[in-house]
């Protein structure tokens, strides 16, 4: 089956990218060019958005991914795609690579796969621009704040609910950790990569009072931003909305609770937004110098985070190899503190005290660490290819003390490094040792009660290591379980979190095979035996689900 790719706010990116240019001088002689028509060009350049985009770039620059431009550029070590050709090109689409690039095989047709392998051989188109003007025509009020409800409207426990993205459905669904049963499925942007809530630490509560974890923003990646009320009954719990650029990537929400922040990956830059009424306020450019002293138009925002003891967000700036860490306390006279450290910086997350936050610059095979006080960089720990550690993992080692955790997304194997400066000097920053998995993985989890940690293998492209999990004990550093989530075609296992109080962890399986059938589900685990417990059915493509309770105390 194929998948029946939805856009909606997506769309607008892809109908105003016009004006392309086709370099046919350079295709190699033994392999003619087979340029686009324009019905093809348009179909394969929502393909190139929908699924390689956010790796590649808009223009194709490269950044996680390779560079896909038309012609060679050695500063990039790249052949360009016209020199590759259209029968290469084919191939690495439809197989994938063991370095972290997943086959599109069960994705798009042969006939697709085709028309993206000559599209890319084509100039990239650019993008237009969005101005603040824009946002405020886009931004929608659902629900009026004067009419928000003083209690949950439903009778269950939210704060051990799950916030689950349905990618390619263009959905959030809620899900009772309790009851593991679905209570509402929330229309939202195309493919929400990141959804957040306002989290305990100095700042307990929103402006009205209302604890911390009832209101969620998710970010997808056609820009959209909405709000979600959880105290809402069901169908009614998408409060309001507002399109903030044509492609993004990340959310948060300021301490105090006033302010939320998209981040922008085209057009560059992020916006802060007033939290309550979703209303657009700032905008500031990303474009810039990167810690080679080159100009980057297109320096994307990949990760923001809100730090947990100063009034302040981060900003990683991808391709600019920055952390800019920005004070919300006056939004007229923005004070923007530039980190550099080193480029394509991706996802990340604090240490156990908030104080230093632990970021992949995945490209160039490093954890970075910055330090929320003295805003300054900390470290740069070399690991092995393509860090990414999603939403991370802390805990206590026997040995080193606390540490971080990361998987990588070139090569099977887990990072665990020191992240204790004040206690344990001599391990501090410095990897405490590595495990080795049976393929890339995009994510790591744990729970404070639980012995083990847990690390996905989904960007390998053999089906059966990209089905399973890793288990590791946190005593012994050995893997204790292979756990096979799923054996069924097409389907792919991803994402762990562990519930409120840490007894269960629940894994997603991701129907990649066709997103408009909703076979997705996820598999719920109890934390202490590794033994299957539910699987809760009934999703679209789900990938990160988000416990209020842990997120919102910043449990890692």
């Amino acid at each position: 089956m194929r998948v029946k790719h939805k856009m909606k706010y997506g769309a607008a990116i892809l109908a105003t990218c016009m004006g392309l240019a086709v370099s046919t001088g350079a295709v190699a002689a033994k392999e003619a060019f087979k340029p686009l028509n324009d019905a093809e060009f348009e179909q394969a350049k929502s393909m190139y958005f929908q699924r390689c985009a956010g790796c590649h770039g808009v223009l194709r620059a490269g950044a996680t991914g390779k560079s896909l431009e038309p012609q060679p550029n050695k500063a990039k070590k790249s052949k360009g795609t016209l020199k590759l050709g259209t029968k290469r090109l084919t191939k690495i689409i439809t197989q994938g690579t063991e370095g972290g690039m997943n086959n599109f095989d069960d994705i798009f047709t042969a006939e697709e796969i085709d028309l993206l392998a000559r599209y890319i051989q084509m100039e990239p188109p650019v993008p237009p621009e969005m101005p603040l003007s824009l946002m405020k025509e886009r931004h929608k009020v659902y629900v009026d704040p004067k009419d928000y409800p003083t209690k949950p409207l439903h009778g269950r426990n939210w704060e051990n609910f799950f916030v689950v993205i349905e990618r390619d459905a263009g959905k959030i669904a809620v899900i009772d950790g309790d009851k593991h049963e679905i209570v509402d499925h929330i229309d939202t942007g195309y493919a929400v990569h990141v959804v957040k809530a306002a989290e305990h630490h100095k700042t307990q509560h929103t402006p009205k009072g209302e604890p911390a974890g009832r209101f969620w923003y998710t970010q997808g990646r056609d820009g959209k931003m909405t709000k979600i009320d959880l105290w809402q009954k069901p169908g009614n719990m998408l409060v309001a909305e507002t399109q903030m650029a044509y492609d993004a990537r990340d959310v948060a929400v300021s301490g105090d609770g006033k302010y939320v922040i998209g981040g922008g990956y085209w057009p560059p830059h992020f916006v802060i937004l007033d939290a309550v009424t979703m209303e657009p306020l700032k905008v500031v450019s990303t474009r810039g110098i990167n810690v080679d002293g080159e100009y980057v138009n297109e320096a994307r925002v990949a990760a923001i985070y809100t730090t947990p003891n100063e009034p302040t967000f981060w900003v990683a700036v991808k391709e600019l190899g920055q952390m800019w860490q920005v004070d919300y306390t006056d939004l007229d006279n923005l004070d923007i503190n530039q980190v550099n450290s080193a480029k394509f910086l991706h996802d990340g997350f604090f240490d156990p005290t908030g104080r230093y936050f632990q970021i992949a610059a995945n490209a160039s095979n490093k954890m970075v660490i910055v330090d929320s006080k003295t805003g300054k960089l900390e470290a740069m720990i070399d690991t092995d290819k393509k860090p990414h550690p999603g939403p991370g993992a802390n805990w206590n080692d026997d040995t080193c003390g606390p540490v971080g955790g990361t998987t990588h997304l070139g090569v099977g194997k887990v990072t665990v490094w020191g992240n204790d400066p004040k206690g344990h000097k001599d391990q501090a920053w410095k990897i405490c040792y590595e495990l080795d998995t049976d393929g890339a993985g995009v994510f790591i989890r744990t729970h404070p009660t639980s012995q083990y940690v847990w690390a996905d293998q989904t960007k390998h492209p053999e089906p059966l290591i990209q089905q399973s999990v890793k288990v590791f004990d946190k005593k012994t550093r050995k893997v204790v379980k292979t756990i096979q989530v799923t054996k069924e075609e097409g389907k792919a296992a991803v994402h762990m979190e562990f519930n409120a109080d840490g007894s269960e962890v629940w894994v997603s399986v991701w129907n990649r095979a066709d997103a408009s059938n909703p076979t997705g589900e996820i598999v719920v685990y109890d934390a202490k035996t590794l033994e299957e417990k539910k699987r809760i059915k009934g999703l679209t493509t789900p990938t990160g689900k988000f416990n209020v309770y842990n997120r919102v105390n910043h449990v890692t």
